[in-house]
């Protein structure tokens, strides 16, 4: 799995694109970070959370959090991985992180599930190793499409597999089914585009996650 090239400046790259305030030296980089308890790592469906007209549902249910989000839109397993190793998971100890990734690796000709699942395990492994005090809550990859079709297939494959994942500080949660109709449909008043979520999608992300989120918090050690 190639990783992409990153600039001269990685922390400044990645705390641009998280919509992160930038100062000079190495103070624009720990500032932001103190005090965070639990990074919610993802894509441009995590990063949309904090968009126009569902920053109240960020607001609302992790304001009081210290949540940060690190959602960057465009990103794959790789991408996730390179900025993890050039400073995301530096300078702070979080309590939780919530990992939701693996969607833009799923658009190719033939993607295939046990690879995008290699590259979620290699994101769990670095949190555990430079966050070891940190438990984290790893999501299922939400469906898209308006009908049942080859896309979700591989996205409930690649579910099934990272579901293999937890134990230890990992937990897993599959949310998945949240966010269809019952003849397996998904709504436009959830996911307006059938991808990206409606103020009412990050609702139902946010209902569906809030209570093992403050079970986790509760478990977490930070010293």
């Amino acid at each position: 799995m190639s990783l992409p090239h990153g600039p001269q400046n990685p922390a400044k790259l990645w705390q641009v694109l998280c919509g992160w305030p930038l100062g000079k030296g190495k103070a624009a980089l720990t500032i932001p970070l103190m005090g965070f308890i639990q990074p919610i790592i993802g894509d441009s469906i995590t990063r949309r959370w904090r968009g126009e007209g569902n920053k109240e549902v960020w607001d609302k249910y992790w304001g009081s959090y210290k949540a940060v989000n690190m959602g960057i839109g465009g990103d794959a397993t790789q991408s996730v991985l390179w900025r993890l190793k050039n400073g995301q998971l530096d300078g702070y100890q979080a309590r939780v992180f919530v990992v939701m990734i693996g969607t833009n690796n799923c658009w190719g000709e033939k993607p295939v599930p046990a690879d995008v699942a290699a590259g979620i395990k290699a994101i769990l492994d670095l949190i555990q190793s430079k966050q070891p005090q940190a438990r984290i809550l790893l999501l299922s990859i939400l469906p898209e499409g308006e009908k049942p079709r080859p896309g979700r297939e591989t996205r409930t494959a690649i579910n099934a597999l990272i579901s293999k994942f937890q134990g230890g500080p990992v937990h897993y949660m599959d949310i998945s089914t949240k966010f269809l109709e019952p003849d397996g449909t998904i709504s436009k008043d959830v996911m307006p585009d059938y991808l990206h979520l409606s103020p009412k999608g990050y609702e139902i992300w946010s209902e569906a996650i809030k209570d093992k989120v403050k079970e986790l918090l509760g478990e977490a050690k930070v010293r």
